[in-house]
C-alpha cells in the first residue's frame, strides 16, 4: 500500500494518443522552419523564424527575450550578419506583441 501512494501518477492525455499527436506536429514544424529558413534569403529567413518562435514565450519570460532580441539585433547589424540582425528585430518586436497582448 505504501508503495501505491509513493508512485507517480501518469498525467491522464486530454484524448488518446494526444501526446503522439504533439510530438509530430512539432517535428513536422520544426522541418518545415528548416526547410523555409534554408530557402528564403538569411534577412528575411532570420525574421520569419524569430517572429514565429518569440510568439511562442512565456509572458513570463517577456523581459530576458526582448533584451535578447536587441543585444542579437545590435550585433548583428554591427558584425554585419543579416540573419542575426533580422532575428533580432523579430524577436524583440514578438515579445512586444506578447508583453502586450497576452496575459500570464
Amino acid at each position: 500500500m505504501a508503495e501505491a501512494k509513493g508512485a507517480r501518477k501518469k498525467p491522464k492525455e486530454p484524448f488518446p494518443g494526444a501526446y503522439y499527436l504533439a510530438g509530430a506536429i512539432t517535428l513536422a514544424l520544426m522541418l518545415l522552419f528548416m526547410a523555409l529558413g534554408a530557402s528564403l534569403p538569411p534577412g528575411v529567413a532570420g525574421f520569419v523564424v524569430a517572429f514565429v518562435l518569440g510568439l511562442t514565450v512565456s509572458p513570463r519570460y517577456v523581459p530576458f527575450f526582448l533584451a535578447a532580441g536587441v543585444f542579437s539585433a545590435v550585433l548583428g547589424f554591427l558584425g554585419r550578419e543579416p540573419q542575426v540582425a533580422w532575428g533580432g528585430v523579430a524577436l524583440a518586436l514578438s515579445q512586444l506583441l506578447v508583453g502586450r497582448f497576452v496575459r500570464g
